[in-house]
């Protein structure tokens, strides 16, 4: 917790995995934190999708309910969109297409590590813009999603918002964010993945687990409120005390420098892609 207290805010939540550097003080941030683009980008086509999959319920407070576990491709029209904690799953699904070319379908990914709500909302022209980038061009999101032709959006932005622009900010960008996207891609589905705890070592005044699982809760909300589809990640990724499971995160040393406690292990991205394979709508 010294660590952190003592560490000026910097530019981005993000691995040193190649990213390049965004500008905009995160609230969750190391030096080493960047822009990271998706795998080899291609239009996404659409997949019909098995008969025989069960495909969850929406339950009554808005979370989808467990459902038997659907056939890859139905991802196969998905993109996702995060920071660097989806970044690491981006990469965990490149490794385990390597011998799985199906695995988590066709889905692609829109990460950077600076990556949040409010800044994805940015215009593209600024210098500091922090936008990933599709087919080679750093591209608004929405205009990314509509050319992918993505029919399911799955976001999990909120890490690099929440200390900085406090939870009700936060969700009022996202919502603006869903907003535009839709706009541009009006038979869209959107999926809010709520955004995974924290390691204890790492929790800061603004930034901690209590102002996660507040911003969970008003997101859940929000997805009531606009029919969204709410996928409770982190519910299959804290303890008991709220906190990120320890041998899920790849960062979980406060002592080392540019550690964050948020990313997470290979073991931790298997728990995450089976939680999406069994929780659809």
């Amino acid at each position: 917790m010294a660590l952190l207290a003592s560490m000026a805010v910097l530019s981005g939540c993000g691995e040193n995995n190649g990213e390049s550097q965004g500008s905009e003080p995160s609230s969750f941030s190391s030096e080493s934190s960047s822009m990271v683009v998706s795998s080899e980008p291609r239009p996404v086509s659409s997949v019909a999708e098995s008969s025989a999959v069960v495909l969850s319920e929406v339950a009554p407070d808005g979370v989808l309910t467990a459902s038997d576990r659907v056939v890859s491709s139905y991802f196969d029209d998905a993109v996702f969109i995060g920071d660097s904690v989806s970044n690491k799953l981006r990469l965990y699904v490149t490794a385990q297409r390597q011998t799985s070319a199906d695995y988590l379908g066709k889905a692609q990914f829109l990460t950077a590590g600076s990556l949040g709500s409010h800044n994805a909302l940015w215009d593209i022209s600024r210098k500091d813009a922090v936008h990933p980038s599709y087919e080679g061009k750093r591209s608004l999101l929405e205009d990314s999603v509509a050319a992918m032709g993505a029919k399911k959006v799955y976001i999990m932005l909120g890490m690099n918002d929440i200390g900085l622009y406090g939870v009700d900010d936060s969700i009022t960008s996202m919502e603006t964010l869903a907003q535009r996207i839709l706009t541009k891609s009006s038979d869209a589905k959107i999926y809010v993945q709520s955004v995974t705890p924290m390691m204890e070592a790492f929790e800061q005044t603004k930034l901690n687990n209590d102002s996660i699982a507040e911003y969970n809760q008003k997101m859940l909300e929000l997805c009531q409120k606009n029919g969204y589809y709410f996928v409770d990640v982190a519910s299959v990724m804290k303890d008991e005390n709220g906190n990120l499971i320890a041998e899920y995160c790849s960062d979980p040393y406060a002592d080392q420098s540019g550690n964050m406690g948020i990313h997470f292990t290979d073991a931790g991205c298997k728990i995450w892609v089976d939680y999406l394979y069994t929780h659809t709508a």
